[in-house]
């Protein structure tokens, strides 16, 4: 089979090189995106008489019969026709004949690609941006039925305070919420058209770059030819966002992991998210959040993957952009994968408050309220946490809790404590005397958890 580029050659590739230098296989994912680019130039050509009206009406009717096609599933592509371009642009020839071939006046393959790639991003980052909205509505709503239900708080994964586990959940929904915003934000540099750049140099013809860039939704387009079809940055910045998702998303992961074993038992996830053992039949594996914590590395990788293609590029086109694709495809998947499943654990997830209740009861978490206490008195704090690390200690080798304590005893290490202690010491009133901006107390918590309302609206 001729080439369409393939006139200056005299001889073709054997089939394995063909296939080693395809793409077809991974980029036949952007043939909407194609189709559309090609509908929107054509009408563009056709505006500025670069085609004849008629020549536009019988390309854009073949255009029309190839998306109905594409959407049917019907489109066998072809790695002899190597790209998703060629393969269109020949089912385009072949559906209305040799005018097919004036499709392809006044762009290259360069600026096309390029173009396909800036239309995939903007519409899967809009979808995205929607998944992550959903996951945070998840955790909102178990955050607010566990306002008031106290939780030790871990620093070293040791514990170190008792907060509220609706404060814990909603440390994530701020993560997400910078996720969020940093995808927006990144569409100002997705929301570019690079068509009507060529193969890196612009074209003779008298096109209208910004009448095909409104045509396809796009805010602006490039202002240099070279930068157009050799810019990846808008793919890079995605891949680093999504690896910042992931990161979160992976974190999460690890603590309900932790929180769902028998030696927290905190949580337990709904059979849809846990899977068995082929050995042990007692087993309630956490698998799909392992999966999760899992799958960041492969984010990782195609950022880092990507990255290190692009970092000794001359301008402006070469054939290692080529190697841009399938990490974004994989991203995209991953993350469209990952976050409903996410949002389905922790919205189906039952938290065991007796657990927790336990938990904070059998520990010394409390031992810096005793330091508080021991300093809104007039005690300078360091004093006040060496009489209190000394009290723990002691308790350590008793076996008792600080509120074990009689209070002549503890009025023996310091003069200052008096009977009301005990009600201090208690978890939840710890948690809830905490009403800093920002902090644990269950106003502070209703009051982050308004704000999150009306962001997610």
């Amino acid at each position: 089979m001729t080439k369409l580029w393939g006139g200056r050659f005299q001889k073709s590739a054997e089939q394995w090189v063909d296939e080693f230098g395809a793409s077809i296989s991974f980029d036949q994912k952007l043939v909407m995106e194609d189709l559309e680019g090609s509908t929107a130039h054509v009408k563009m050509l056709a505006a500025c008489n670069i085609l004849s009206q008629e020549e536009g009406d019988q390309i854009l009717s073949g255009l029309e019969k190839l998306k109905v096609k594409a959407q049917a599933g019907e489109l066998e592509f072809s790695t002899a026709n190597e790209d998703i371009h060629l393969n269109l642009e020949k089912f385009l020839i072949d559906e209305i004949g040799p005018v097919g071939g004036k499709l392809h006046t006044a762009r290259s393959r360069n600026d096309q690609v390029a173009t396909d790639m800036h239309l995939y991003l903007k519409n899967r980052v809009k979808e995205i941006i929607e998944a992550i909205q959903a996951f945070q509505s998840a955790i909102v709503e178990q955050a607010e039925a566990h306002v008031e239900t106290v939780v030790p708080g871990y620093t070293h994964l040791q514990r170190a305070q008792p907060i509220s586990f609706g404060h814990h959940l909603m440390t994530y929904f701020w993560m997400l919420q910078r996720d969020k915003e940093r995808l927006s934000e990144s569409m100002k540099r997705i929301d570019l058209s690079p068509l009507g750049a060529g193969a890196m140099s612009g074209t003779t013809f008298p096109i209208d770059r910004e009448m095909s860039a409104d045509l396809l939704g796009f805010s602006g387009v490039y202002q240099n030819s070279l930068d157009a079809v050799s810019d990846r940055d808008f793919i890079l910045e995605f891949l680093s966002n999504a690896s910042m998702l992931m990161m979160h998303m992976s974190r999460f992961a690890e603590e309900i992991i932790l929180w769902s074993s028998e030696e927290f038992r905190f949580i337990e996830l709904d059979d849809t998210f846990s899977t068995g053992s082929s050995i042990m039949p007692q087993k309630k594996n956490p698998d799909m959040a392992e999966l999760i914590r899992g799958k960041t590395g492969r984010v990782y990788g195609n950022l880092f993957g990507l990255l290190t293609t692009l970092k000794g590029l001359p301008l402006a086109y070469n054939k290692d952009l080529q190697e841009d694709k399938e990490g974004m495809f994989d991203t995209v998947h991953t993350l469209m994968g990952s976050l409903p499943i996410f949002e389905g654990m922790v919205r189906t997830m039952t938290v065991r408050t007796d657990s927790m209740e336990k938990a904070v009861h059998s520990d010394f978490s409390n031992a810096t309220e005793l330091a508080d206490y021991l300093a809104a008195k007039g005690l300078p704090f360091r004093e006040a946490h060496e009489v209190t690390g000394k009290l723990v200690f002691t308790c350590i080798q008793r076996g008792y809790y600080l509120k074990d304590l009689p209070l002549a005893e503890l009025q023996e290490a310091s003069p200052l404590i008096e009977d009301d202690i005990y009600g201090v010491l208690l978890p939840k009133t710890a948690v809830a005397r905490r009403n800093s901006l920002g902090g644990t107390g269950f106003d502070q918590v209703h009051y982050q958890l308004g704000l999150a309302k009306q962001l997610i609206g």
